[in-house]
């Protein structure tokens, strides 16, 4: 017989608790209540358990510090806090002390049972200790070529030539992303990524990316004439080539901390809809994290 997944519920609100506890017991968990975060203390140093559900918000000892105590005590027990007073301060602090997660009331029995499930999971297959993190499988800042805001498009476009130069005559392969130069202000502030699309994008007339409006209405006709582009192409790039880089707008993707888990880049990638992510340590640019290290990372997961 399968050993049911032990779950202790804290809440000081006694409806609350009994209620949830409840619940949790019909979708087969062995579930456990205390009043207080004492009270759970308590009744860990007698009794392990597999995953506490936690609130924050208690008389006495709260949450947060009711957390750190069972993370002393038994540091693979999984605390799930849950919460009618989430806040980002909150949350973080809760991140901090190993929380497994932070889930704000009024939560979804479905959901809550889930995250117990997968809580669990990481308890028993130690995942939480295995998977690596941002930093573990980004590519470092230094790989990247880099330029300042001031920096012409040609003195740009000099870096990544050499760069790519120097990717075909090497022997080694380098995961970087040598198709694109990293942007920084005078004061060494990451501002943003010049890609060769940018580059394309910047030289075409401006008039290709009006919106629908009577100004474009007047060009309807001009596609018939494009054998007028001839040359174009050659004098738009050399009067680009002297602009500073940061006359262009440029992409700035989302940041994640190096610290985040791999759940975290791939929520961030799907919800951005974006390929790459710059990843930061505090306020500071230290690598890029791109689609294909997560990629490449499933394909370690898979096949060890």
């Amino acid at each position: 017989m399968t050993r049911k997944i032990k779950v202790m519920m804290v809440d000081d609100e006694p409806r609350f608790r009994e209620t949830t506890s409840s619940l949790l017991r019909r979708k087969g968990f062995d579930t456990t209540i205390a009043g207080s975060g004492e009270e759970a203390i308590n009744i860990i140093k007698e009794t392990p358990h597999d995953v506490v559900v936690l609130d924050v918000k208690m008389e006495g000892m709260d949450g947060h510090m009711a957390l750190a105590e069972i993370k002393k005590i038994a540091p693979e027990t999984q605390v799930i806090m849950l919460t009618g007073h989430g806040s980002p301060d909150s949350a973080l602090n809760s991140r901090k002390l190993a929380a497994f997660d932070y889930l704000t009331k009024p939560c979804d029995i479905d959901i809550l049972a889930v995250k117990i499930n997968e809580a669990y999971t990481v308890r028993q297959n130690g995942t939480a200790k295995t998977e690596k993190k941002v930093k573990d499988i980004m590519t470092g800042i230094d790989n990247y070529s880099m330029v300042t805001v001031n920096s012409t498009i040609r003195e740009a476009v000099a870096k990544l030539m050499s760069s790519l130069t120097e990717l075909a005559s090497s022997s080694r392969i380098r995961e970087a992303g040598h198709r694109s130069i990293l942007v920084f202000d005078e004061q060494k502030n990451f501002v943003g990524i010049l890609s060769m699309k940018d580059l394309i994008k910047a030289v075409r007339p401006f008039y290709l990316s009006l919106p629908q409006s009577s100004m474009t209405d007047s060009i309807r006709y001009s596609p018939v004439f494009r054998g007028g582009w001839d040359g174009l192409f050659s004098i738009q790039m050399k009067a680009l080539a002297d602009k500073k880089v940061g006359e262009l707008v440029l992409e700035a993707p989302p940041r994640i901390d190096e610290n985040a888990n791999l759940m975290e880049v791939a929520d961030l990638l799907f919800k951005t809809q974006k390929t790459r992510l710059i990843v930061t340590s505090g306020s500071k640019a230290t690598g890029i994290l791109r689609e294909q290290d997560l990629f490449f990372e499933i394909v370690n997961i898979i096949t060890r």
